[in-house]
């Protein structure tokens, strides 16, 4: 079976691992083709109360 352009990606929050906070994490899905960079997006963190960057991880 053959794999799509979409792709399912998780992002993780960056800045509260600095803090030594548990990082709040996201599942998104991308287009591999429109997008082949790693997504970052403003989202919301529970445990720091407010939005941050949260970034592409493996």
């Amino acid at each position: 079976m053959a794999k799509g352009v979409n792709v399912i990606v998780t992002l993780e929050c960056t800045e509260a691992r600095k803090e030594g906070k548990s990082p709040s994490r996201y599942t998104t899905k991308k287009n591999k083709k429109t997008t082949p960079d790693r997504l970052e997006k403003m989202k919301y963190n529970p445990s720091m109360r407010k939005h941050t960057l949260h970034k592409e991880i493996k």
